[in-house]
């Protein structure tokens, strides 16, 4: 199935929810809509779904118009952030529910199945009212994999379960999603979350189509500031500079530091620029051709098998994620380092400048 969105637009009173966009999604593929909240999100799926209707546009499924076609009469499967399923049937007979009106056989085998992918086989014989909400929203998922729609639309889906529990469905939904024939639609505030599944990304940003493209491409070669900063956590570091004038070509940082990259000649480079550098490029440990920062630890947080350190150095207020679990006294001094290698550039208007050579060559399969 092909779902393609024609200059669609959402507004609702004086409010525009939708900035006028075209998306074309891939036939049986993963497309992750990545966004804050309120980036429009969930009005972009209803429009997908058939549950709104677009202000302006066309909504098109294998070439066909149907954007006046209610939810009813499309074959698509949705789950929401907040589970919903039929109070009165057991787990069983919620999964079972879209495979009996299908008039499929082996229906108990194939509803034991996806419980057991989910981690809920042991709950099947249960009403949702006896389960918790992670529980509920995995039995509201089997259903939804049981239909086997053509259009599956997934809006944050994991969000309510606990950390270990969403991180073992992430990988089993990509490898359900792979071996299904359904066109997936799953939206998410997370990029790591993006990054797991594949596919293609399109990011979105207060209701504007900012990047469409495979997952990868996308987070290495980040079109725009706008971009980089929703398809990194944390949030990408982001450092004033300017085009050098004088010495070896590149970039000068704010306070004078140079950064030897090879920028594009042009109008692009005029004026200030920003170096954009992901909190993972940054380093306690100095290397052969680094550039270095000192500073003043301002937080040190440590999540799962990170340490994320927050420091004020020369270059502004900085995030480095190191590996491993580390302490650091707040107050204490603490010296950063960046090879140059690993930076972006951007322009005055925020369009991408320059990207790592590193993150071109994986984007496009290279190493």
């Amino acid at each position: 199935m092909q779902l393609a969105l024609d200059s669609i637009s959402k507004k609702v009173g004086p409010q525009t929810w939708l900035h006028d966009m075209s998306l074309t999604l891939h036939s049986n593929a993963v497309t992750v809509l990545l966004g804050a909240t309120q980036a429009g999100k969930t009005s972009l799926m209803r429009i997908m779904a058939g549950l709104d209707t677009p202000t302006s546009g066309t909504v098109k499924v294998d070439g066909v118009d149907v954007t006046g076609m209610p939810v009813r009469d499309r074959n698509v499967a949705m789950v929401y952030q907040q589970f919903i399923n039929y109070p009165s049937m057991k787990v069983a007979a919620n999964i079972a529910s879209p495979l009996k009106l299908r008039g499929e056989k082996n229906i108990d085998a194939r509803v034991l199945e996806i419980a057991r992918r989910l981690h809920i086989d042991m709950f099947l014989d249960r009403y949702p009212a006896e389960l918790s909400g992670g529980q509920q929203q995995r039995v509201a998922l089997g259903r939804a994999l049981a239909k086997g729609a053509p259009l599956m639309l997934l809006d944050e889906p994991l969000v309510n379960l606990d950390y270990k529990l969403r991180e073992e469905l992430r990988e089993e939904l990509t490898q359900l999603f792979a071996a299904g024939q359904s066109t997936v639609v799953y939206a998410t505030t997370e990029p790591g979350e993006a990054l797991l599944l594949g596919g293609y990304t399109a990011v979105l940003d207060e209701g504007q189509l900012l990047q469409y493209g495979p997952t990868a491409e996308v987070f290495h070669a980040p079109n725009s500031l706008r971009v980089a900063r929703a398809f990194s956590d944390p949030p990408m570091n982001l450092i004033p500079a300017t085009a050098a004038t004088q010495g070896v070509p590149g970039v000068q940082l704010q306070g004078g530091v140079p950064l030897a990259i090879p920028l594009p000649q042009g109008a692009a480079v005029a004026g200030a620029l920003t170096v954009g550098v992901r909190a993972s490029a940054l380093r306690v440990h100095a290397r052969p051709g680094d550039v270095s920062v000192s500073g003043t630890v301002e937080l040190a947080e440590i999540s799962g098998s990170d340490t994320f350190v927050h420091a004020s150095t020369a270059w502004g207020d900085l995030v480095a994620q190191l590996t491993g679990v580390h302490y650091f006294e707040l107050g204490t001094p603490i010296t950063l380092h960046l090879d140059p290698s690993h930076a972006y550039v951007f322009g005055a208007a925020g369009q991408l400048v320059w990207a790592p050579a590193r993150q071109h060559l994986t984007a496009q399969g290279g190493r």
